[in-house]
């Protein structure tokens, strides 16, 4: 029998798209920890610093409804505002061009950027995620959360808390090559997790000393570090440096140049600090698209190596 949840109603005051607000925090369609069910509720199963806890979110005329279960259900209450963009204020933005870009900012002003306050919840798959395709990350997400992670508490079959530091640095290396991450990746997952209250203290900082305190850990880079900030921090700034795509849809969007490199990337989002990764949302949500030259990423197999 499962137990009476705590409850919110939270009134946010201005347009809030839920859904979008909320869509980085999930892994794929099959994350375990992040969940959208069939009545639209968003459900989320997180680590906090007070315990497990699930979360269920419900957002309709103009109210945020939340229910939550588990030792950490008063945590992710409590900072439902923030989980929901409270503290997001894109009114810096200077006027974007007009065309498709602009177009998508004035027909989306409930996007908010997120902010979960929980470093190492958005790290893990992270890394997870590098040099990979976004399946190959997906599925060890899935199959380290089903074998290692914690069922979340509350009325949610299936899903699933993602573990501790402590059990991610427990788990064995064949069980890291079972879920297809090769050593470097699943190296740097421990080096990470052994540093875990440190790393935590980013949520707390400013950009440039939240990325110089990930970025000191051998193994995460520019790129990982900004898309755990984007999650944790809700940091408007943070650009994912090094991504395959991302250079290639900013200059298609913003200077209509089919190809663009990293340099060019940051040339081109320069005017926008410090909005780059909000700028950088909008033109997901535009539906511009660079032209194709060659076949997709082809996924690697590490299983059998």
């Amino acid at each position: 029998m499962t137990d009476a949840p705590q409850e919110r109603l939270w009134l946010p005051g201005r347009p809030l798209d839920l859904h979008r607000t909320l869509a980085p925090l999930r892994r794929g369609p099959g994350d375990p920890a992040c969940r959208v069910a069939g009545d639209g509720a968003f459900w989320r199963a997180s680590r906090t610093p007070q315990g497990v806890g699930t979360l269920r979110v419900t957002a309709r005329a103009g109210e945020v409804r939340a229910q939550a279960w588990g030792p950490g259900a008063g945590w992710l209450l409590d900072r439902l505002p923030l989980l929901l963009g409270a503290a997001d204020d894109p009114s810096g933005l200077v006027p974007l061009p007009p065309g498709p870009v602009r177009e998508a900012q004035r027909t989306h002003p409930g996007l908010r950027l997120c902010r979960t306050g929980l470093v190492l919840e958005s790290l893990v798959p992270a890394i997870l995620e590098q040099k990979v395709t976004s399946d190959e990350a997906y599925r060890a997400w899935r199959l380290l959360l089903r074998d290692f992670g914690t069922a979340a508490p509350g009325p949610a079959p299936g899903m699933r808390v993602a573990p501790s530091a402590r059990e991610w640095a427990l788990i064995p290396s064949w069980e890291w090559h079972r879920a297809g991450v090769d050593p470097k990746r699943s190296a740097t997952v421990q080096r990470a997790v052994r540093l875990a209250p440190r790393l935590e203290q980013a949520a707390e900082l400013d950009h440039a000393a939240a990325v110089a305190r990930l970025t000191a850990v051998p193994g995460i880079g520019a790129w990982t570090a900004a898309e755990t900030l984007q999650r944790s921090n809700g940091d408007a700034d943070a650009v994912s440096v090094g991504d395959f795509h991302l250079p290639n849809h900013v200059g298609w969007a913003l200077a209509g140049r089919p190809r663009s490199d990293d340099a060019q990337l940051l040339e081109l989002l320069a005017p926008y600090a410090p909005h780059r990764h909000r700028v950088c949302r909008l033109i997901a949500l535009s539906g511009l698209r660079p032209p194709r030259f060659g076949p997709r990423l082809a996924p690697n197999d590490h299983r059998h190596r």
